[in-house]
């Protein structure tokens, strides 16, 4: 999926921004091994921790604060804000722009009451900003894994493949 990914984004003269929690960084890299990548990846910001999350990607604190990270909007923020802090880095038009980006808990205990495998991915484009809240199961790797891939189904839907 990576590799179709790719080629659509180069078709369609876009460029894709990612932001991740608990994916650390495995969305980016599944894109950064498809050959071409840097014609179309702009590159990523691995918000684990809150703090960097509010400081980097404008999520709101109180928000944090009140809903955990783990949360559609959230979520939505953080799609919302790589997207532009890409943008205006690159100076490009975030019309151009496809921010992705992933937060929730792959556990393996409970935190906050948020269980383990409560995934929230947020793509924002030009069309808008859509989240999606996945339920997964299994361990910490398979949660994540499962995230990555959800991601770029996502990515790929919204490319159009």
């Amino acid at each position: 999926m990576a590799e179709q990914i790719v080629a659509a984004a180069k078709a369609q003269g876009l460029w894709i921004a990612v932001a991740e929690s608990l994916t650390g960084g495995a969305l980016c890299q599944r894109l950064v091994l498809v050959p071409g990548a840097s014609e179309v990846l702009l590159g990523a910001v691995v918000a684990y921790q809150d703090q960097i999350k509010s400081s980097l990607l404008g999520v709101s604190r109180s928000l944090i604060a009140n809903q955990t990270a783990v949360d559609a909007e959230v979520a939505a923020q953080m799609a919302s804000g790589v997207r532009d802090k890409f943008a205006e880095a690159q100076g490009l038009a975030t019309s151009k722009l496809i921010g992705i980006a992933t937060t929730g808990l792959a556990g393996p205990a409970t935190v906050s009451g948020k269980e383990p495998g409560e995934v929230f991915i947020a793509l924002c484009s030009q069309a808008g900003t859509r989240v999606y809240q996945e339920q997964f199961t299994g361990s910490r790797e398979e949660i994540i894994e499962a995230t990555v891939a959800r991601a770029l189904e996502i990515l790929g839907e919204d490319l159009g493949l």
